[in-house]
């Protein structure tokens, strides 16, 4: 029987070398995440604060990472800081620090828009109770807060997920750049191969946001 193009997909280590791509994408986007929430818990519980002068500082902070394009920040991180400051790490650490502080960013709005959603009489009643305003956080606010906040969140991760596209641009094996790799290889011989493999990465994107994408909605029909 004849080679055929979705055959590309299984010819010797592909299909291994797409899945370990997208292991990359998927390792990124989860420390990614879990460094951004951490952060953007604390700047978002600051933008609560009537300090005046750290909330002006935060709200820059995050409007100049909704305004500048994510590859202009990975070109940033990955070409520009290392070579100001002598930073020598490698390429995925700085897609990281990219991401993590991107993510710090909009997860800061979101807890911020959480912690003054929550009902003025939980506050008070806090207050009535004897607790200090640090207990109040840590028991009245920041639970409820965690629940308003969870369908923005998986939201969130699901962007996060998707714009790891854009890291074969700062040269890392993600699953797109492997998937380049292999189309470019057989593209002679075999040019429609680039439907199968993009087709194959497109099915593993989906795999992994739609349960997300399903999630939140279902989160936030409870919600309402």
């Amino acid at each position: 029987m004849a080679h055929s193009a979705i055959d590309v997909i299984f010819t010797g280590n592909n299909f291994a070398r797409i899945l370990d791509g997208l292991w990359t994408s998927v390792w990124i986007s989860v420390v990614s995440l879990a460094v951004g929430l951490i952060l953007g818990t604390l700047f978002g519980i600051l933008r609560t604060m009537p300090n005046k002068i750290i909330r002006f500082i935060l709200r820059l902070y995050l409007e100049f990472f909704r305004i500048v394009p994510t590859i202009v920040l990975l070109y940033l991180f990955y070409y520009i800081l290392p070579r100001s400051f002598h930073i020598d790490w490698p390429a995925s650490w700085m897609a990281i620090l990219a991401f993590a502080l991107w993510v710090a960013a909009e997860f800061s709005d979101i807890v911020r828009g959480a912690l003054e959603s929550v009902p003025l009489v939980q506050k008070e009643s806090g207050l009535a109770l004897g607790l200090s305003p640090t207990q109040l956080f840590r028991y009245v606010l920041l639970p409820q807060a965690m629940e308003l906040e969870l369908p923005a969140t998986i939201n969130l991760a699901t962007r996060v997920i998707k714009t790891t596209s854009l890291l074969m641009m700062i040269s890392i094996m993600d699953v797109i750049a492997v998937g380049q790799q292999i189309i470019e290889a057989n593209n002679q011989k075999y040019p429609t191969a680039v439907f199968w493999i993009y087709g194959l990465i497109f099915v593993l994107y989906f795999v992994i946001d739609y349960p997300l994408s399903l999630w939140s909605k279902k989160l936030a029909a409870k919600q309402k």
